[in-house]
């Protein structure tokens, strides 16, 4: 599809998460190139990315046994530090999938931060509403009260733990420490893994956000191999996927993720999330057409299926306009109503405001490729510099139904088997890109590598006998490039000596307050494809 002119968007703001009320014994209140783009540092915690949901209780949003964990640790305990990764698979059981997403696109830490985190979110109200809640949760007295009351008193409400993250958007491969978290005072050891729960959340923005940039790289290898050029790359793919996913705020950060790839969107809750938790240099980061639904169509009534297609272009005269249609014979819609009754219409939009036909049902290879060769006969196609089939610039195609990774290398495969250039056709994809995911899809982990107990640093991790994927890492960790460029993680905080060069870490919370940002420029830049990536998608 065309690349739209920017148009301005109203942005969403997501509602606040309603607070946590159980029983008439809680009180009824609101608890309330290979380049990494450089971190800017946050002015103030009051400035600019100031949007913490105040409603939202961290004393109720983790695993019900962490509650118990601070009885747990060994007497003495100063200090945890874990740390998250995308775990590389040594022995993957998986044989039959065809992406293996052997690198992970890093996104979404920053919202968590600012959103849940960030500022006073301890307070007195949220300890006496945690205190209640897990009294009757655990039918015991297990809360950790006096350690909720310590944040409160000596840091006025802020989470005193540090956490040091790479870059967002940066692209790193699987098996490498993304971030990590460590407590910052003695007191408060148990806190690290508390907040497990809410930062793990990150696996679904990077795991959007990886799967997208995969699917970036397919459309890459053949839109060169079949016209030579990368234009419209960042149109190619357009997010259908607002109604599939679980929430309101899943599509806000889902359709984020995808954004960090593409620029075409019907999700406009991923607008919202980009500009309130990241900013961009432009108005908005993501683009949309004017698009025809079935139900545009069957009400005119089926013998007036004519009469709706050509009403809905002649309304959009100077902008490119997709119009679905297949409500009832999507080939006769290309062959007698496109292809002859509306012909001359179709003939006089410019390059800049393409007709784009729409099929939604069937076989989606089989459906594309009929498409492509009805139209073809209807509207000659020009043949390119590398040899391969293109449809005059005022028409092309858009295949939104069925498509995810697997059906889309399947489509391009296709039409590059029948000599159509992918230049005649973008993609949507809805559940497959936002929704049909898990966090076992990168196997994203959070463990503990080290603690002081004593006084004395102790490294740990864990290895369970029956499956050697789940083996952790060891110590402190740092992430690394070697000279030839490759990332590496080191364990047991051998990092600090200076022979290793520069941590890839960077603090961007400490004590309650974010210390670096990124906006959204940064985090495409950081994510986009590299020149070294295309040459070997070509070999």
């Amino acid at each position: 599809m065309p690349a739209p002119s920017p148009a301005r968007f109203a942005p969403v703001v997501l509602p606040p998460l309603p607070s946590y009320t159980k029983g008439r014994s809680l009180r009824q209140h609101g608890a309330q190139h290979n380049t990494l783009t450089a971190p800017t540092d946050s002015q103030t915690e009051g400035g600019k990315m100031e949007h913490r949901d105040t409603n939202f209780n961290i004393l109720l949003a983790t695993d019900s046994y962490k509650v118990t964990h601070y009885k747990q640790y060994p007497p003495n305990t100063s200090k945890v530090y874990s740390y998250f990764e995308c775990r590389e698979k040594r022995t993957d059981p998986s044989k039959n999938r065809k992406v293996k997403y052997d690198k992970t696109v890093f996104y979404g830490l920053q919202y968590i931060l600012n959103k849940y985190l960030k500022g006073k979110v301890v307070t007195p109200e949220k300890i006496q509403e945690a205190k209640e809640v897990y009294r009757e949760h655990f039918q015991d007295d297990v809360f950790n009260e006096k350690g909720w009351t310590y944040i409160l008193e000596k840091y006025d409400g802020h989470l005193p733990i540090e956490i040091k993250a790479v870059p967002e958007g940066s692209v790193i491969p699987r098996g490498n420490v993304l971030f990590t978290v460590e407590s910052t005072d003695p007191e408060c050891y148990w806190l690290t893994n508390w907040v497990e729960t809410i930062l793990v959340q990150i696996w679904y923005p990077i795991t959007v956000a990886t799967n997208s940039r995969e699917q970036k790289k397919i459309l890459a290898k053949y839109l060169l191999e079949t016209s030579g050029n990368l234009e419209k790359l960042e149109y190619k793919l357009h997010d259908f996927g607002y109604r599939g996913v679980s929430s309101q705020e899943t599509a806000g950060i889902g359709a984020s993720a995808h954004l960090v790839n593409f620029k075409g969107t019907d999700t406009v809750a991923g607008i919202g999330v980009i500009k309130k938790y990241y900013g961009t240099k432009d108005p908005v980061p993501g683009f949309s057409v004017p698009a025809a639904e079935h139900s545009t169509i069957t009400a005119w009534g089926k013998d007036h299926e004519k009469d709706a297609f050509e009403h809905i272009i002649k309304q959009f005269p100077s902008v490119p306009v997709s119009i679905v249609s297949d409500s009832y014979d999507i080939y006769n819609a290309c062959e007698k109503i496109w292809g002859e009754d509306l012909r001359e219409l179709i003939v006089k939009r410019g390059a800049d405001a393409p007709l784009v036909v729409r099929p939604d049902s069937g076989n989606p290879l089989d459906t594309v490729l009929k498409v492509l060769e009805i139209l073809g006969k209807k509207f000659p196609p020009l043949e390119n510099s590398k040899g391969f089939k293109v449809l005059p610039p005022y028409i092309r195609v858009i295949q939104g139904d069925g498509v995810d990774i697997n059906t889309l290398q399947e489509i391009v495969e296709g039409m590059k088997a029948h000599k159509w250039s992918i230049e005649n056709i973008a993609f949507g994809s809805g559940g497959a890109l936002l929704q049909k995911l898990t966090r076992d899809l990168l196997n994203c982990s959070f463990k503990c590598s080290y603690v002081v107990t004593n006084g004395l640093g102790v490294n740990v991790f864990k290895d369970p006998v029956a499956d050697p994927n789940k083996r952790s890492k060891k110590g402190r960790l740092s992430l690394h490039r070697t000279p030839s460029g490759d990332f590496v993680t080191l364990e047991e905080g051998k990092g600090d000596l200076e022979e290793y060069g520069v941590d890839l870490l960077h603090t961007v919370f400490q004590n309650g307050k974010i210390v670096k940002t990124y906006t959204f420029d940064d985090v495409r830049d950081n994510a986009k494809l590299k020149d070294s990536e295309l040459e070997e998608l070509l070999q």
